[in-house]
Order: C-alpha cells, then sequence, then structure tokens
C-alpha cells in the first residue's frame, strides 16, 4: 500500500505509536503519567456518557439540573480538578486557544505557532502556548487540565498517542489540530507531513552521491522512530551499509549534537555520512566534525531535518530535509478558524510538502 501511494505521489502515511487504555501509559517515557481520574471516571461515577460531563462543565444550561448535580457529585469523589471544575459548571467557554509544542527550544516550533497565532489573534482569540517535553505525564496532565481551562480550541505540534489521551480529547467537543506527522486516524483536524517519507529522502539523497556506510542521530520514540524507519528502509532497498543508531531523546542546543557525534566515533570510524533527525544535532554535529579536523562532507557528510536559521549560514551550508513551519501554521489556524465559525472543514487532514534544500555538508 505505502509503495503504491509513493508511485502516485502521495505521501506516506506515518504509522504513529497507538498506545492502548490497558497498556502501561509508562512505556517509552522517564516519567510515570499523573494518575488523577479522568472525565471517563467522572462520567462512570455519574452514570452519564463523557460528552455529556463534558457539556455540564462548559454550557451547563444544556444539561438538565438533576445530571449537573450527579456530576458534581462525582466530580468531587474523583477528585477530578474539584474546584475549577465546580466553577466551571456555573460558567461557559473562554475565547482561549492552547498551543502546546513537545520543544520551546525549536525554531520550527516556534514558526508554526506564531503563524497559527497570527490567524486566529485576527479573529479576536487569545494564543497561549506551554509545552509537552515529550512526555507522556506532561501530556496527560496537560489534557485533563483542558476541562479546566475550557478553551476554545487546541493545538499540538506532534500527535496524540496514549488513547486514554484521545478519548478525553474527543470528549472535550472543541476542535483539536494535530501536526508535524501524518498518521491515518487522527483525532480531528491535522496539518502535517511523512517523517517516514522524510528519512526516506534523506536516505535516497545519501545514495545517490555515492554514500554507502551511514548512521544515524535522533530520538528513539515518536517522530524520530518514524524518520529512522524510513532512512533505514531505503538503506536496505539501495543496499547502504548502516552502522549504528545513536539516541539522543533531549534536543536543547547544538551542544547534544555535538555530543552525539562524539559518541558515534566512540562506536565507529567506518561511516561516511550520517543522517541527524533534527537540524540542532546536525549543526552541532557539524561543528563536532570541524573540531575533530574532519572535512565535510568528503570525510563525512551531514544531512538534516527542520532547516534553522543557522543552517545557511555555518561553512559549509548544512543539507537539511526542509518543511515551511510558518505556512504549517498558518493552514493549522485556518482550518480551526473554520470550524469556531461553525463553518464544515472539507478536508480535515491537511499534508505539507517536503523540500530537500541542497548545501555544502551532503
Amino acid at each position: 500500500m505505502d509503495n503504491e501511494r509513493r508511485a502516485s505521489g502521495e505521501p506516506t502515511f506515518d504509522d504513529v505509536v497507538r498506545i492502548p487504555s490497558t497498556a502501561d501509559a509508562t512505556w517509552g517515557d522517564p516519567e510515570s503519567v499523573v494518575g488523577t481520574a479522568l472525565i471517563e471516571d467522572v462520567a462512570r461515577l455519574a452514570g452519564v456518557a463523557p460528552i455529556t460531563v463534558s457539556r455540564a462543565i462548559r454550557q451547563p444550561g444544556k444539561v438538565s439540573a438533576e445530571k449537573r448535580e450527579r456530576i458534581r457529585l462525582a466530580i468531587s469523589q474523583t477528585g477530578y480538578k474539584t474546584n475549577p471544575h465546580a466553577s466551571a459548571l456555573r460558567s461557559g467557554r473562554t475565547n482561549i486557544v492552547l498551543a502546546f509544542v513537545s520543544n520551546l527550544f525549536s525554531q520550527q516550533f516556534a514558526l508554526a505557532v506564531r503563524g497559527c497565532a497570527q490567524v486566529l489573534e485576527k479573529a479576536g482569540y487569545q494564543f497561549l502556548v506551554g509545552q509537552t517535553s515529550y512526555s507522556y505525564s506532561k501530556e496527560t496532565a496537560i489534557i485533563q487540565s483542558l476541562q479546566a481551562l475550557k478553551p476554545a480550541a487546541v493545538m499540538f505540534t506532534g500527535v496524540i498517542e496514549l488513547e486514554r489521551n484521545r478519548e478525553s480529547l474527543r470528549s472535550l467537543d472543541i476542535p483539536i489540530m494535530e501536526t508535524w506527522a501524518y498518521p491515518r486516524d487522527p483525532i480531528d483536524l491535522l496539518v502535517g507531513f511523512s517523517n517516514t517519507d522524510a528519512g526516506r529522502m534523506a536516505a535516497n539523497h545519501l545514495a545517490d552521491r555515492g554514500y554507502r556506510r551511514v548512521a544515524y542521530i535522533g530520538r528513539r520514540g515518536g517522530r524520530g522512530a518514524l524518520r529512522l524507519k524510513g532512512f533505514r528502509e531505503v538503506c536496505a532497498e539501495r543496499g547502504l551499509d548502516f552502522k549504528c543508531e545513536i539516541v539522543c531523546d533531549e534536543v536543547e542546543s547544538v551542544s547534544d549534537g555535538r555530543r552525539s557525534l562524539a559518541r558515534l566515533f566512540d562506536q565507529t570510524n567506518d561511516i561516511d555520512a550520517v543522517f541527524c533527525a533534527n537540524d540542532l544535532l546536525a549543526i552541532g554535529a557539524l561543528m563536532e566534525a570541524r573540531r575533530r579536523k574532519l572535512t565535510v562532507p568528503s570525510d563525512l557528510a551531514i544531512i538534516g531535518f527542520g532547516e534553522n536559521d543557522m543552517a545557511g549560514e555555518l561553512s559549509p551550508g548544512l543539507t537539511t530535509i526542509a518543511i515551511d513551519s510558518f505556512a504549517l501554521g498558518q493552514f493549522a489556524g485556518e482550518m480551526l478558524m473554520q470550524r469556531l465559525s461553525g463553518e464544515p472543514v472539507d478536508h480535515p487532514a491537511r499534508h505539507v510538502e517536503l523540500t530537500l534544500i541542497e548545501r555544502g555538508s551532503a
């Protein structure tokens, strides 16, 4: 199926991990998921559907007094944000749109949020930003707090993997925007791109330039795993020798890339190219290569992902797989604005094109 999509020019769907509600929610996360009650727990105790709890909190006039009282008692008994929700039963929805980015240090996420805010703020919405830090526990705590915050809409620079969190977001009955991946089954609205194709594009570029012994630096989960999947697929298809994978789950600066390339050379010197699944990592790797007196790209080719401002300023410039992050944010804002205005969204999933920007590093 994916081969047919690629042959027709369509993007490859990302096989995003879906973690069932019954599974250990700490999977892949260094922190345990917050153990407070969910809206489903309140609904079960009150004997109503989760959407009824949501309506009682945001639009109490649409729920009978008898059901509102049962819900209020259930909130109190479960400890489900008791005080905020008790007051929320008497109030309506705000004009706040919340955006949660995976990493506040990311220039690409900042551009996307700016593009989205530009659209929504013109219509009088307030746009607030928080951070999930690639953490299931933080993501869960944030999603549980949304009932109290009562936003008009929510945007994520990523897609939600935990099924309980997906269910909770659906029950809010507000527009939910996911981005930065291209799954088959978004919660609601989606503006994304295929991370799998990004990895494939990187490997094809290296193969076309004659590199044969390659490595990868990036996250082991989420979008990093999808980029690695596509990269390894093309390595196998085109006979590239995949030598090593260096995991870097937290990326805050170019120093993470410098350390990661140093770790890579601690494991093997027998490589001629490396794909970094984040431009900060790639820039750091380029700096470390220069520190080691390596000539880029003849001794070592480096290709990144994301298109950071520094990518074209370094010598040699960084070859990277790029997306127009600002345009992605604008598309997201326009789709959210349609939904908030009560207009139908004919195509709730939109794909953003990937572009290879070739410079001197690969």
